[in-house]
């Protein structure tokens, strides 16, 4: 624990001070504020549910876009400087590496959430909404989040070249975020199994950001978080002795 203590409070140290964190933030909050002014707050009445759902629609695509962009250097960069190599001499297990790294982006993903808190607060001012919706709407968006920078952290580990991380991470979550509509196409038994393990329509859209909390989606997102961060694990070890 102590030694991924260290390395959280590293990580989070270069999010905090590098300016790459602070501008995948400022892009993407610019993003989710003009497409929600444009989308929701400025294209006529709408009952204040609905314009909360939509808010919720666009920051739940922007945390699946943030947890990517902020996973992509973890390990990748860690092997462009030749410093994993100190990492992988020093008494430091590979799964204290990821769970370092990975609570460290998951905290700065958080931080670029509670930004846009003030979305929520100009929906009350026009109308009513409850907090229950809106505390669901962000768990939501943070295990959306959280999964997708757990595969982005797998992809990472994969490769030396940050580019080629994005590529690979960017399209295994858009996969995972399609399989639905590609279930609809198909005949069961492959239907089910393909709807049962999307990431984006069954459940955020589905649940999430109308502000219905299910045990099972969440279970499925820790799920997917776990599968991806031990696939970093053992490909950090498979590298290890490369």
């Amino acid at each position: 624990m102590r030694a991924t203590s260290i390395i959280f409070r590293r990580e989070l140290g270069a999010y905090l001070r590098s300016p790459l964190g602070w501008v995948v933030t400022a892009v993407l909050l610019l993003v989710d504020g003009i497409l929600f002014q444009s989308s929701a707050l400025g294209s006529g009445e709408h009952l204040s549910a609905d314009v909360l759902r939509t808010f919720f629609l666009l920051t739940g695509f922007v945390s699946i876009v943030g947890g990517v962009a902020l996973s992509i250097r973890l390990i990748a960069e860690e092997r462009q400087t030749h410093s994993l190599v100190l990492l992988n001499t020093s008494p430091v297990r590979d799964v204290e590496i990821i769970a370092g790294k990975f609570l460290s982006a998951l905290v700065f993903l958080c931080i670029m959430l509670a930004l846009t808190l003030y979305m929520p607060k100009l929906i009350m001012v026009h109308g009513k909404i409850t907090w229950t919706q809106v505390a669901v709407g962000y768990l939501g968006c943070i295990l959306v989040g959280a999964a997708a920078l757990a595969i982005g952290l797998f992809a990472s580990a994969l490769t030396r070249q940050q580019l080629i991380a994005a590529v690979a991470g960017s399209a295994m979550v858009a996969i995972l975020c399609n399989l639905f509509p590609l279930a609809k196409r198909l005949d069961p038994p492959l239907k089910d199994v393909l709807s049962g393990l999307d990431l984006w329509w069954v459940r955020y859209m589905g649940n999430f950001m109308n502000g219905v909390l299910n045990l099972k989606d969440v279970i499925y997102y820790l799920a997917v978080i776990y599968f991806f961060l031990l696939l970093a694990v053992k490909t950090l070890e498979a590298k290890r002795w490369q």
